[in-house]
């Protein structure tokens, strides 16, 4: 640390920090501090000149100074030091203009100080009387002089000595003038630069909190969707497995219309289960967060089987799910979260492809990255819907063979691909098929 920052600390110390002490209170530490430096010289000073009673005068000042510094700097008492020192100064310069030469002595500059130094550390209503009394002391003690100019004797030796006593009173009070306006001035400043900081730190507080605000507005809506979400589609399969057992119940069915009835009992039940299931992990990783293991893995390992258990889904509605890729490509993805994300884009294909239709799942490598593409030729995209797609404004979904779909796969296809530092997008024209392209860090 250099000499100017030391000196800067050590008066930091002895005059008080700012979150203890207000600027009055530290002023008036500065003064105490600046009157015992200055008297300090006058005591010797008034000695050699051969003023033996003005320095007396000086020391007792000196000691007074010491006594109020450390009422308000140590014993914790700033209003009672401070009324002891306005007390005190008035009547320690009015005994230096009797016994230093008064008006051709240094007394009146000394006087001036003074209420330059009470304006600084009094309060605010209590500046005008001391002003006031200040400025009434002197006319009296000046009038008092020009009546019975005996009162006041001239106790300088020679011309000498009352020209180092003007000179060295001069340069006292000019230094403490500017060392006290300097002092305000960069405090002032300080304070105005603090308050600005502050009031710049509201604002951004302000703007974090409507933030806050309007995410929190946004998540209780998405609260309320899922939660419709949620009861519409148990409605459902509920309802059909009631009036199941009620036909069970009441009427008695053949073999045959118990099987076509058990038939698309267990379709909806398959499409519920599937629905929960998603719906409950999305909301796992809401909550508790999900944790990604990362790895080098293949796209044998990881997707071979996969789409082989879609390939046997496809053919039930007559797909062809055909695979045009190197298995042996490695990429950077956690195992589980891949096969979601894909499982996801071929079950959508295969929902939104008409019988008789083909899926295509393709791998390319391309500047670093492994771009997975599951391309059908079904029904196409809306450039509306595909503003929506990936968010909880995209709503429940039907196939093509009314396959019921909660609206939440491709949220969170979104979200594990971006977990696993990856990109996911979407190319479509109604009428025209679907292509969904995962980009995926490739392995080395």
């Amino acid at each position: 640390m250099s000499l100017l920052g030391k000196l800067n600390k050590l008066w930091i110390r002895i005059t008080g920090s700012t979150a203890k002490f207000p600027l009055e209170v530290r002023i008036f530490h500065s003064v105490c501090i600046l009157a015992v430096v200055s008297l300090s010289y006058n005591v010797p000073f008034n000695f050699l000149i051969g003023l033996p009673l003005i320095a007396f005068l000086c020391m007792a000042t000196l000691l007074i100074c010491l006594f109020v510094y450390y009422l308000s700097r140590y014993g914790n008492k700033p209003r009672p030091a401070v009324i002891i020192f306005t007390l005190v100064s008035n009547l320690l310069f009015t005994g230096n203009f009797f016994y230093n030469s008064g008006t051709l002595g240094p007394s009146e500059f000394f006087m001036a100080l003074c209420i330059l130094l009470q304006l600084c550390i009094l309060p605010k209503k209590q500046q005008r009387f001391w002003l006031t009394l200040n400025v009434l002391l002197v006319l009296a003690l000046n009038i008092l002089e020009y009546l019975h100019p005996q009162l006041v004797p001239y106790t300088y030796n020679n011309a000498w000595s009352r020209f180092l006593d003007m000179t060295s009173a001069y340069v006292v009070v000019v230094i403490v003038i500017y060392y006290t306006i300097t002092y305000l001035r960069r405090n002032y400043d300080h304070e105005k630069r603090s308050s600005g900081d502050r009031a710049t730190s509201i604002e951004r507080k302000n703007e974090q909190i409507m933030r806050q605000n309007h995410e929190l507005e946004r998540i209780n809506q998405e609260r309320n969707k899922l939660l419709s979400i949620i009861a519409h589609d148990l409605r459902s399969p509920l309802s059909n497995i009631q009036n199941y057992l009620e036909l069970v119940t009441e009427y008695g069915l053949d073999t045959e219309e118990r099987r076509m009835v058990e038939g698309d009992l267990l379709k909806v039940t398959r499409r519920t289960n599937e629905m929960l299931s998603t719906l409950l992990l999305w909301s796992k990783g809401q909550m508790d967060g999900v944790n990604v293991k990362l790895g080098y893995v293949t796209l044998r390992s990881t997707l071979f089987n996969t789409l082989e258990l879609e390939r046997a889904i496809a053919l039930k509605k007559e797909i062809t799910l055909s695979a045009d890729l190197d298995w042996d490509i490695k990429i950077v993805a956690d195992n589980d979260m891949l096969q979601l994300v894909i499982r996801n884009l071929i079950n959508n294909a295969i929902k939104f492809t008409h019988n008789g239709g083909e899926i295509v799942f393709k791998a390319e490598q391309i500047d670093g990255e492994c771009w997975l593409i599951i391309r059908d030729t079904g029904i196409g995209i809306t450039p509306e819907k595909q503003a929506e797609l990936f968010s909880l404004r995209a709503g429940a979904t039907f196939g093509t063979n009314n396959e019921k779909g909660v609206g939440l796969g491709l949220l969170l296809c979104k979200e594990f691909t971006e977990l696993q530092g990856g990109r996911i997008w979407l190319e479509s024209s109604p009428g025209e098929g679907t292509a969904f392209y995962v980009a995926m860090p490739a392995g080395s």
